[in-house]
């Protein structure tokens, strides 16, 4: 097979050539049955192709035929031995990849910024987190990307790690260097798992940053519809190299896949990775020059920072993705979030994430120059008409250092309760909080309510700071475990 090949759309528009009496789901009946609104705006050819594991279609969970075909492209086009299409996204990639490292009591080494899909896995597990920190880019409020250093002496401290877990790029584009903490971790003999949600194209272009398997990881997942150009819930996950058994994997994903996969999503992933595979550089060389265009523009005008290079730097930082934009207007008294709300509510500019401090705003490889002439065209304006006194947010609070007193699954597992946040000193925390920003946890399921704690979460509440997590976002109460 060549990367020219899409098995899996083969098969599809094969089979939906020829006419058939059909009496298995899905139940619309190749859009017999869709609701008339809907069939009218999408047309029809999309739930031609909404079909079911019959004969000639490949079974996702025991392939043999066109998804097998599949995926031995994708995995080709990576450079990986082996990949798994995934249709309930990188989240049960993630937590697949723990389920087959990770046994209940086994240590694994997680930043403390994961997806909190993560958390799924270890309770799921019963796998015990060793937590790093990433450092923050005071400026932007954002996250880097692992400190390879910290996690080597992480792994010194642990040496019955099961493995490592690192979110490169960030949802900011910051990216570490890889290359060194994969070296490390095949030293100790332990698989370096990398979350690359953010990082499907970076394989693809030569001014992007080095990709997680080309670094030398053991195991990646990539949200292919994020930057891939599949559709949105379809994911890839890559393995290589002898340190996580790729049958055991293939069980976990059969664990937390739905048994109904959507075959749009799977041949989004087909023809998605035959269009990076032939055409990735010239579409993403395009995608950059109108990043180029945009950082330039945004950059010259007063009031707005861009995160670019000359922030990097920093252990974890050594690399940026043109193809984020970060963008704060806190010069000009405006905060990210109230930043994204004019522009989408004025200007009609949707930016992907908002925060604290900016916003962040994603060229794709879909992106046209007149979406980006609108957005700077916009920032401009919103740049010039804000009157408010330059912002400082408060300087990141030093994050108290986590003491997981029991693992998350036992924490899930357990009764808990609603307590004053004054009283909650030594107790079992029960829930996430997380601040905004940074969005680090401060503390997590299972972990104690030491004294720093719960001076932090003293101060955040008396700060008013923006939290997410628990159930009672004032912080008046918490939730302990009985």
């Amino acid at each position: 097979m060549t990367q020219e090949r899409a098995p899996l759309w083969e098969a599809l528009i094969k089979h939906t050539a020829v006419a058939g009496a059909q009496f298995h789901i899905p139940g619309h009946r190749s859009g017999q049955a869709i609701p008339d609104e809907f069939l009218q705006f999408a047309g029809t050819g999309i739930f031609k192709l909404d079909l079911t594991e019959i004969p000639g279609l490949d079974d996702l969970h025991q392939p043999q035929e066109a998804i097998a075909d599949a995926m031995a492209l994708a995995a080709q086009a990576y450079g990986a031995e082996k990949s798994f299409f995934l249709i309930n996204g990188t989240s049960c990639g993630l937590i697949a990849l723990i389920l087959a490292c990770c046994g209940p009591g086994d240590k694994i080494i997680v930043p403390r910024n994961a997806h909190r899909s993560v958390l799924s896995g270890l309770v799921l597990s019963g796998a015990v987190p060793i937590y790093y920190q990433p450092a923050v880019i005071e400026d932007f409020c954002c996250f880097v990307g692992p400190d390879y250093l910290e996690i080597e002496k992480l792994l010194n401290e642990n040496i019955n790690s099961k493995a490592v877990l690192s979110v490169n790029p960030t949802y900011y584009g910051v990216a570490g260097n890889l290359t060194q903490l994969a070296g490390i971790c095949r030293r100790a003999d332990v698989p370096l798992v990398v979350d690359e949600a953010h990082g499907t194209h970076l394989r693809f272009h030569t001014d992007l940053p080095p990709d997680a398997l080309s670094s030398g990881a053991d195991a990646v997942v990539q949200s292919t519809h994020k930057t891939g150009g599949s559709l949105t819930q379809s994911s890839l996950l890559h393995l290589q190299g002898p340190r996580i058994d790729a049958d055991r994997v293939a069980e976990a994903l059969r664990m937390v896949q739905s048994t109904s996969p959507s075959y749009p999503l799977l041949v989004s992933l087909d023809l998605a990775r035959r269009q990076l595979a032939l055409r990735g550089r010239e579409l993403l060389e395009k995608t950059l020059q109108l990043a180029r265009w945009c950082r330039d523009k945004l950059s010259r005008i007063q009031g707005v920072r861009v995160l670019g290079p000359e922030h990097l730097g920093a252990a974890g930082a050594q690399y940026l993705d043109p193809t984020r934009l970060t963008i704060s207007l806190l010069p000009r008294g405006l905060t990210g979030h109230r930043t994204a709300e004019l522009l989408h509510r004025k200007y009609r500019v949707f930016v992907e994430m908002a925060d604290a401090a900016g916003v962040v705003a994603v060229l794709s490889l879909g992106t046209t120059q007149e979406d980006c002439r609108l957005l700077v065209e916009a920032v401009q304006e919103i740049a010039a008409s804000a009157a408010g006194q330059p912002l400082q947010l408060p300087q990141t609070l030093q994050l108290p250092q986590p003491k997981v007193a029991i693992s998350p699954r036992e924490a899930w597992q357990s009764p808990g309760r609603d307590v004053l946040l004054e009283s909650s000193l030594h107790c079992i925390c029960g829930e996430t909080v997380a601040v905004y920003p940074p969005g680090i946890p401060a503390i997590c399921p299972g972990e104690a309510i030491t004294q720093p704690v719960l001076d932090y979460l003293l101060e955040v509440r008396q700060r008013g700071c923006h939290v997410q997590g628990p159930r009672d976002a004032s912080l008046q109460k918490i939730r302990v475990l009985c």
